[in-house]
This record gives structure tokens, sequence and C-alpha cells, in this order.
């Protein structure tokens, strides 16, 4: 077995150290901008389902126009 020098030890657990605190603030960087677009995403989405909702709402009378103008004809018809 070799004896291996404490100061060289310490070093080496630094340098890990440093390598890990890297990857963790990649890590970071990666999650938050999953965050950022995830965000994003879900104002899409909302702004979207806004906006078919007033699609919807605009739409609801041409059913009923239509029937009306069914039975004005079919009055006129028998009329």
């Amino acid at each position: 077995m070799t004896v291996r020098d404490p100061g060289n030890v310490a070093l080496e657990l630094e340098r890990l150290r440093s390598t890990v605190d890297k990857g963790f603030a990649r890590v970071d960087g990666s999650l938050a901008l999953l965050v950022q677009r995830s965000d994003r995403t879900d104002r899409q989405c909302a702004d979207h389902e806004q906006r078919l909702d007033n699609l919807e709402r605009a739409r609801w009378p041409l059913p009923s126009v239509d029937a009306q103008v069914a039975v004005a004809g079919l009055l006129l018809t028998i009329w």
C-alpha cells in the first residue's frame, strides 16, 4: 500500500468539489431553462384556451339562427 500525502489528498478533494460544483451549476441552469419553458408553455395554453372560449361564445347563436330560418321557411311554405 502506498501512503498518500495529506496535502495531495486535500488537493484532489478540492478538485473533486470544484467539478461537482460546476456540475450542479450546469444542472441548475438546465432546470431553470426547463422551468422557464414550462411557464411559457402554460401561458400559451392558457391564451389558446381563452381564445377558444371566445370563439365558442361568438359561434353559439349560429345554430339557433339556422333553426329560426328553417321554421320561418316552413311557416312561409305552409302559408
